[in-house]
C-alpha cells in the first residue's frame, strides 16, 4: 500500500505539471485574443505551440506509459481512490490516441492554428475567404492525418466528434438532428405567419460601449460571477478560459447599434465560467478538472443565457435596472415589449446572434459541411458556395459576403472540427436539466423573479459542476435525469415559450 501511495503522489504531481503548462499556454492565448500587439502574434503563436507540445509530449512520454501500466494492474487498481482511477482512465485514452502522433507534427499544428486565428480575424474583416483558405486547407489536412493515425470509427467524423462529446457518433446525431429539424421548421413557419410580431426596432438603437460594459458587469454581479476568480474583457469572438479554479476569465463583444449581443453573450460565457469556477477542489491539478464534455459545458451557458436570462421572470426583476442604465433608449419602453423583442424569431446569418429557436439550424449547417469535408465529399474551396446553399435551404437566407458567411466563426481556424454539434447538444441537455431543477426547486421562476440565484447555482453545483470530468456525458445525464439524450424536452420548451410570445393557439 505504501508503494501505491507513493506512486499516486508521483502521478498527481505529473498531472499537475501538465496542467501548469496548459495554464501558461491558456494565459498566452487569452492575451493574444484580448489585445496583444499584432507584431508579436507570430512569435507568441510559436510559444503557445511549444508549451502545448510539452503537454503533448508528457501525455505520451514513457513515464506516462509506466504510470498507466502500473495503475491498470488489477491488484493495484483495486486499491485506488476514484479520482486516481478515473484520471488514469482519461490519461490512458489520450495516451493511446496521442502516442500515434509525432510530437513535432503536433507542435507544427498548434503553431499553425495559433497563427491561423489571427489571419482569420483579418480575412473575416475583409470578407476574403481566399486569404484564409490556404491555412484552413492545411488545418483540414492535419486533421485528416490525425484521424488516420488515431483510427477512424464507422464514420471518419466520429473520431473528431469524440474529442468534444465522448461516445457520440454520426449514427446518433443524424436522426437526432433530423427529428429536431422536422419539428422546429413547422413551428418557425407558424411564427413567421403570426400577425403578432414583436417590435424589434426598440433594441436596435445607439448604445455606447462603456454603458454596455457597466450593465454587463452589473448583471454578472447579480447572477453570481466570482470576480475574485475571474474578469471580463473584450475580444472579437466571446469566449471563456479556465486557467485554474481561481482564475476563469470571460470575454464579450460590443456592438453599439444593439446591446443584446454583448449582454446575452456575457451571460452565456458566465455559464461556462460558473461551471469551471465550481468544479470540486479535489479535482484541481488533475485531468478531470474540466467539464464532462463540450455539450454539457454548453448546456450551462445556454441555460443561463436563454432559459434564465431570456425568461419573463428575469425581466420582471431586471427591466427597471436596464431602464436606469439606458434611460434614453428604454425609458418609455414597456417591459413586455422588451421581453418579446429580445425573444423575437427571425432567420438570420450569424450563429452567435441568432434567436433561440433557429440557433440549432445554424449548427446543423456546420455539421453537414464538416461531415462532407471529412468523408472527402467536399473540398476546402467548395465551402463558401456550399455554406450559402445550406443557409438558403435551412434558414431561407443567403450571406451577401463571406465575412458574414463561411468566415463568421473562429472554430475552424482553431482546428475545432467536431465541436459545433456540442452547441445543439447543449440545448438539448439544458432543457432536460431544467426539468431536473424544476423538480428540485419548486419555486424556480419565483427565485428568478426575486433575483435569488444562489439556490439555482447550488443545484447546478450538486448535479453538474462539482463532478468535473468524473462522469461521461451519458453517465451524468442518466444519473441526474434518469434519461438518455433526446430532443423532446427542448422542443416542448420552445413550443410552449414561442407560441405564447407569438400568440399562437
Amino acid at each position: 500500500m505504501q508503494n501505491v501511495t507513493k506512486q499516486t503522489e508521483a502521478f498527481r504531481h505529473y498531472m499537475k505539471r501538465m496542467k501548469g503548462f496548459e495554464e501558461a499556454a491558456g494565459l498566452l492565448y487569452w492575451d493574444m485574443r484580448t489585445g496583444a500587439p499584432r507584431k508579436g502574434i507570430e512569435a507568441r503563436s510559436e510559444v503557445v505551440g511549444m508549451l502545448s507540445a510539452e503537454v503533448f509530449k508528457m501525455s505520451v512520454a514513457p513515464e506516462m506509459g509506466e504510470f498507466i501500466g502500473y495503475f491498470q494492474q488489477p491488484e493495484i487498481a483495486a486499491e485506488l481512490d476514484e479520482v486516481t482511477k478515473r484520471s488514469i482512465a482519461e490519461c490512458a485514452k489520450d495516451y493511446e490516441r496521442s502516442k500515434r502522433v509525432p510530437a513535432e507534427l503536433y507542435e507544427e499544428y498548434v503553431a499553425l492554428t495559433s497563427q491561423a486565428e489571427t489571419i482569420w480575424e483579418e480575412a473575416k474583416t475583409k470578407a476574403d475567404f481566399a486569404m484564409f483558405a490556404p491555412y484552413l486547407e492545411r488545418i483540414i489536412d492535419f486533421n485528416k492525418q490525425f484521424i488516420e493515425l488515431w483510427g477512424a470509427g464507422a464514420h471518419k467524423y466520429d473520431t473528431l466528434l469524440d474529442m468534444y462529446e465522448p461516445g457520440i457518433t454520426v449514427a446518433q446525431l443524424d436522426p437526432l438532428f433530423a427529428g429536431l429539424r422536422e419539428r422546429i421548421v413547422p413551428l418557425l413557419r407558424e411564427i413567421q405567419q403570426s400577425p403578432h410580431q414583436p417590435d424589434v426596432s426598440l433594441i436596435s438603437q445607439s448604445f455606447p460601449k462603456e454603458q454596455q460594459k457597466q450593465f454587463c458587469l452589473y448583471m454578472l454581479q447579480q447572477i453570481g460571477y466570482d470576480f475574485d476568480a475571474g474578469r471580463l474583457d473584450e475580444s472579437s469572438h466571446p469566449f471563456a478560459t479556465g486557467l485554474n479554479l481561481g482564475d476563469v476569465r470571460i470575454t464579450t463583444r460590443y456592438a453599439e447599434d444593439d446591446m443584446s449581443g454583448a449582454l446575452f453573450g456575457t451571460i452565456h460565457e458566465f455559464g461556462h465560467a460558473l461551471y469551471d469556477q465550481n468544479i470540486s477542489s479535489e479535482l484541481a491539478g488533475t485531468v478531470l478538472c474540466n467539464g464532462a464534455s463540450m455539450g454539457i459545458h454548453e448546456s450551462q451557458s445556454r441555460f443561463w443565457e436563454n432559459i434564465v436570462a431570456r425568461s419573463k421572470p428575469f425581466w420582471r426583476k431586471y427591466f427597471a435596472p436596464l431602464q436606469r442604465h439606458f434611460p434614453q433608449q428604454f425609458g418609455r419602453v414597456q417591459q413586455e415589449d422588451y421581453y418579446r423583442a429580445v425573444n423575437h424569431v427571425q432567420p438570420s446569418l450569424i450563429r452567435t446572434e441568432s434567436d433561440e429557436l433557429t440557433y440549432n439550424l445554424h449548427v446543423m449547417v456546420r455539421y453537414e459541411l464538416e461531415k462532407a469535408i471529412f468523408s472527402n465529399q467536399m473540398k476546402t474551396a467548395d465551402l463558401p458556395v456550399a455554406w450559402n446553399d445550406k443557409y438558403k435551404e435551412y434558414l431561407g437566407v443567403v450571406p451577401p459576403h463571406d465575412g458574414v458567411g463561411v468566415l463568421q466563426d473562429v472554430h475552424w481556424a482553431a482546428g475545432l472540427f467536431g465541436y459545433f454539434p456540442s452547441y445543439a447538444l447543449g440545448n438539448m441537455y439544458a432543457a432536460q436539466l431544467t426539468n431536473v431543477i424544476r423538480r428540485d426547486i419548486a419555486n424556480f421562476e419565483a427565485l428568478i423573479e426575486a433575483g435569488e440565484f444562489a439556490p439555482i447555482r447550488q443545484c447546478l453545483h450538486r448535479h453538474i459542476h462539482q463532478h468535473g470530468k468524473m462522469l461521461t456525458p451519458a453517465e451524468l445525464l442518466m444519473r441526474v435525469s434518469g434519461q438518455t439524450l433526446r430532443a423532446d424536452e427542448l422542443v416542448d420548451y420552445l413550443t410552449t415559450k414561442y407560441k405564447e410570445i407569438y400568440k399562437i393557439s
